[in-house]
């Protein structure tokens, strides 16, 4: 057990390696646009629509084809299979996606006006739909490293791809002036560069050829992850379309920066989901694999709750630190952003049995689910409290999400978790987000900040401990890393003599 842990912790580590620093690094740059006033509140309100957009965009360009291609890979030996398969989705997508996108160019001023209520972010919305299509593919060689556990050359392509964008975002956004027109032309100057490189990963699997039962294998275990998908996106971009309804782009603007730094929590959830895929399909095959599974859901929940507790403890402090005070309007919105994003990694930890079992089609269930309460809730809060009544809307949607799926794929695939286990880090969670937003003392925010984390930390550890929630086996193990990082620490400043 403890190898496979450590293989899946290795993953995530290397795949968060590669993204983790840039998004860093992106997150205090929201700091430098905002209080430096290259980007306004306006400016974050449409930034939220076109993402709206965009997030549908991409699930219509992929038609489900990607789980289908990770899902089949293995049951494909290279030397024809392999190809074939290949070719027949590459080439489908690359027809069909000619057509949907060069109707959405031609629509995109119609959907800024519409939308958006200002033409002058067309441009804007025109790059998105260009680089949209050119991504399309781009799944094949990333999927392709994953798949044969190239996580260090992926991490470095992540890593290049995203380092190279905000290089050119604080050229083109904070140099030149450019606004979101910048934002987006520099997502397409940095698709363009790093579609040569990938090349070397999707090139051998390409022929001229296309297989009509291949085709409808691939459609019909990924059309149902479509509806899902467009289902799903509507839980973060229907309530802000609706939002603005209520409140207008400005104030739009302020929810859509309150709900960034609440999806802090994805610095971990994007990591985990891109190794996750690979080794649960792997694991399967494994006698004990359901007993993997419940432990590293156990795992995964503590991660979770443990960054809800501080996103929680911190909201307000984050936002003096990152913005400034005309965002506190948006300080309820922080933690109930990091709930609803808690249950979305949830559900990527409980739903696999759909996939395992190749049950894609009850997918939508859960998130058309999910979109009814979080679009309904919506339409009854948002009037009566704004933005905080899109952020519960979001919460009781990713719950809801959660919920649908784990039972659907319990009928399935039916996993005994550690419910008791689970419970015990909840409780110790919620206490220790108490304890750090309520027991420090008046301080400037960036020293508050620092403080409450620490405390979350140390007050969720020690609860965790007091409870009993670790086993005999994993408190050796606690002991064991200790003493190798203190073994490390006392070794390193005689090396630097030497």
């Amino acid at each position: 057990m403890r190898a496979t842990v450590g293989h899946l912790g290795k993953g995530i580590a290397i795949y968060g390696a590669g993204d983790a620093a840039i998004q860093v690094v992106n997150f205090l740059l929201l700091a430098v646009y905002v209080k430096q006033g290259y980007l306004g509140q306006h400016d974050y309100g449409a930034l939220g629509l076109i993402i709206a957009v965009e997030g549908v965009a991409k699930i219509v360009s992929r038609w489900g084809l990607d789980g289908a291609f990770m899902r089949f890979f293995h049951d494909r030996p290279p030397g024809g299979p392999l190809e074939r398969m290949t070719s027949t989705i590459v080439w489908f997508l690359l027809a069909a996606n000619a057509v949907v996108f060069a109707l959405l160019f031609a629509i995109s001023g119609w959907i800024a006006e519409r939308l958006i209520h200002d033409s002058s972010y067309v441009a804007a919305l025109r790059l998105m739909v260009v680089n949209t299509f050119l991504i399309s593919l781009t799944f094949v060689p990333f999927h392709l490293m994953r798949l044969r556990n190239q996580a260090i050359t992926y991490s470095a392509f992540v890593f290049a791809r995203s380092a190279g964008t905000t290089i050119v975002r604080i050229i083109l956004v904070i140099g030149l002036g450019w606004g979101l027109t910048g934002w987006y032309a520099a997502d397409l100057i940095l698709t363009i560069a790093i579609w040569p490189f990938l090349l070397r990963w999707m090139v051998p699997l390409l022929r001229v050829a296309f297989d009509g039962s291949e085709l409808r294998l691939a459609l019909r275990f990924g059309l149902p992850r479509l509806p899902h998908g467009l289902a799903q996106q509507a839980l973060e971009g229907g309530n802000k379309a609706l939002l603005k309804a209520y409140v207008g782009l400005g104030q739009l603007g302020v929810y859509n920066n309150g709900f960034t730094l609440g999806t802090g929590i994805r610095f971990f959830t994007s990591a985990f989901e891109t190794a996750w895929a690979p080794f649960y399909y792997a694991t399967a095959k494994q006698p004990d694999a359901k007993t993997v599974f419940a432990k590293m859901t156990t795992y995964g929940v503590a991660v979770l709750t443990l960054l809800v507790a501080g996103t929680v403890a911190v909201s307000r402090d984050v936002i003096l630190v990152m913005l400034t005070p005309d965002y506190l309007a948006a300080v309820p919105v922080v933690p109930l952003i990091a709930v609803g994003m808690a249950a979305q990694g949830v559900y990527l930890l409980t739903s696999i049995g759909l996939n395992l079992t190749s049950r894609t089609r009850y997918y939508p269930l859960a998130t058309f689910a999910a979109a009814a309460v979080g679009l309904g809730a919506g339409f009854v809060l948002m009037p009566r409290l704004g933005m905080t009544g899109a952020a519960i809307a979001f919460a009781a949607s990713g719950v809801t999400q959660a919920t649908v799926a784990f039972l659907l794929s319990r009928t399935f695939y039916p996993i005994e978790y550690e419910v008791g286990r689970i419970v015990r880090v909840v409780a110790c969670g919620a206490l220790a987000a108490f304890a750090a937003l309520w027991l420090p003392p008046a301080l400037p925010p960036l020293a508050a900040l620092g403080l409450r984390m620490v405390l979350t930390v140390g007050t969720f550890a020690a609860l965790l401990s007091l409870s009993g929630f670790f086993r005999k086996t994993e408190r050796a193990f606690i002991v064991e890393l200790a003493t190798r990082l203190r073994k490390r620490t006392t070794v390193l400043p005689h090396a630097d003599a030497d």
